[in-house]
């Protein structure tokens, strides 16, 4: 190699080393880079889990890990299991609970002091028997030997009315009903023909087929408890109560006739026949004593 061949290769080397260091460094900070941003965000996620919230999953309740207030009680869960209330299930309604412990839904609103209605919750309680028959109100006393018409014999058997046990849906079981209050004097209250009898399990009343527009009359004197379409699988539905042991129940109807509050009479008009939330025209009637279903053709005269 001559001489200035060999110049001419060591002069151009220095200027290839600059750019090689200078793409090596590149290449390594970009990596420091990405592992420092990934310690940071390491550090700093530990931080934000550690403050977080922690839950429960035993209870199903959410408390902050530096301790908060516990769960509020649901309204009248003091009184659950007593007799004379009722907790609510999911999917009940007023008009539900209501026709299912024999009262007017507007006197168990009263009774719970419940500002609207339609916000009721699951698990809550709610008085279903008036205030002044409450139960648990009866003082029980010594009771002493007696026959069953002496005060103290009456004592006895007020004492366990107070200690019986409740229903399974907690509502308080039903006293026996009058004499008076089992004296109605059902009708029929439609014409039709009777196309479903009564099944506990499945059919809780009832059915009576018919056209649409036949009318459908009180089956005895009462005063309108519910009228409208809010209880699902009725349709437009009356309610009526005829005393306190009494209610009866027409569903399905066209039209309805009456309106809360009112007092119809035995045989009186209160609804015109329909299929409302069914698959064919019938009216669906239940006779409910004290708040159960009952076979209405046990009461009904014979036809």
């Amino acid at each position: 190699m001559s001489k200035s061949t060999w110049s001419h290769s060591m002069e151009s080397l220095p200027a290839s080393r600059p750019h090689t260091r200078t793409r090596w460094t590149s290449a390594l900070a970009l990596p420091c880079a990405l592992a420092a941003a990934l310690l940071l965000a390491v550090g700093c996620g530990s931080r934000t889990l550690n403050s977080a919230p922690v839950e429960d999953r035993g209870t199903g309740l959410s408390r902050p890990a530096s301790g908060g207030d516990a769960a509020k009680p649901l309204p009248g869960a003091e009184n659950a299991g007593k007799p004379g209330y009722y907790m609510v299930k999911p999917g009940d309604t007023m008009i539900r609970i209501g026709l299912e412990n024999g009262q007017n839904w507007r006197d168990i609103a009263r009774w719970n002091s419940l500002e609207n209605p339609n916000l009721i919750e699951v698990g809550q309680v709610l008085r279903v028997i008036p205030p002044a028959t409450d139960g648990a109100q009866v003082v029980t006393r010594p009771v002493l030997p007696g026959s069953a018409g002496t005060p103290a014999a009456q004592a006895a058997s007020a004492a366990r009315a107070a200690s019986a046990p409740v229903n399974g849906n907690g509502s308080a079981p039903p006293p026996a009903a009058t004499g008076s209050d089992e004296d109605v004097g059902w009708i029929w209250p439609a014409q039709g023909t009777l196309v479903g009898g009564f099944d506990e399990a499945k059919n809780k009343g009832l059915d009576i087929s018919g056209k649409s527009g036949d009318p459908v009359v009180a089956s005895a004197d009462g005063r309108v408890v519910y009228s409208g379409a809010g209880l699902r699988g009725y349709g437009n539905l009356i309610i009526l109560k005829h005393n306190n042991t009494f209610l009866t129940a027409y569903a399905h109807n066209k039209t309805l006739l009456v309106k809360e509050d009112q007092t119809v009479k035995k045989g009186q008009k209160i609804a015109e026949m329909g299929n409302s939330d069914a698959d064919k025209v019938k009216l669906h009637f239940e006779i409910r004593r004290q708040g159960k279903p009952v076979d209405p053709a046990k009461y009904l005269p014979a036809r």
